[in-house]
C-alpha cells in the first residue's frame, strides 16, 4: 500500500498540469483497466497479495448429483453489471453496485451475515475482492506516463 501512496504523490503533481477533460479521460482509462484486472483476479480466486481464497464449504445438494460439480465463487459478481468502473476528473473508482455491494463487503472484510432470509448467521472468511497489488500499481504508472507523453 505504501507503493500506492508514492504513486499518488508522484502522479498528483503531474496531473495538476492537465486540464479537466484530459484528467477525466485518464481516470476513465485507469478505472476501466482496474475493473478488468480486478475481475480477472476475482475469476482466479486470488487475494491481492497472491494467496488463494479460502474455499467454500461443501454443499450437500451438489454432492448428491452424479459427477463432480465445482462452482466458481463470485461468477456473477465480477460481471460488468455489478462491478462498475466510475471516473471523474479527480477520481477513478471501481465498486460494486446495488445489493451486491453488501455481499461483497461481507466477503471483503469477513463479516457475519445470514445465509438466506430465514437462515442462521455465519461468519464468512475474508476474501478480498477489491485491492491493489504491485502489478496494478505498475500498470497505473504505465497508463499515466503514456497519457502524459501522448
Amino acid at each position: 500500500m505504501s507503493d500506492f501512496r508514492a504513486l499518488e504523490a508522484w502522479a498528483g503533481a503531474l496531473l495538476q498540469n492537465l486540464g479537466a477533460p484530459a484528467r477525466r479521460a485518464l481516470a476513465r482509462a485507469v478505472a476501466a483497466e482496474l475493473r478488468r484486472r480486478q475481475g480477472t483476479r476475482i475469476a482466479e480466486q486470488r487475494n491481492p497479495d497472491g494467496s488463494a481464497y479460502e474455499p467454500r464449504k461443501p454443499q450437500l445438494r451438489l454432492r448428491l448429483r452424479p459427477g463432480r460439480v465445482r462452482r466458481a465463487m463470485f461468477a456473477r459478481l465480477r460481471t460488468t453489471r455489478f462491478l462498475k468502473a466510475q471516473s471523474s476528473p479527480d477520481a477513478a473508482v471501481v465498486t460494486f453496485i446495488g445489493r451486491t455491494q453488501r455481499i461483497a463487503a461481507v466477503h471483503q472484510f469477513g463479516l457475519r451475515d445470514r445465509v438466506n432470509r430465514a437462515g442462521l448467521e455465519v461468519t464468512y472468511p475474508q476474501r478480498e475482492l477489491l485491492g491493489f497489488d504491485d502489478a496494478d500499481v505498475d500498470r497505473i504508472t504505465d497508463l499515466v506516463l503514456a497519457h502524459i507523453a501522448g
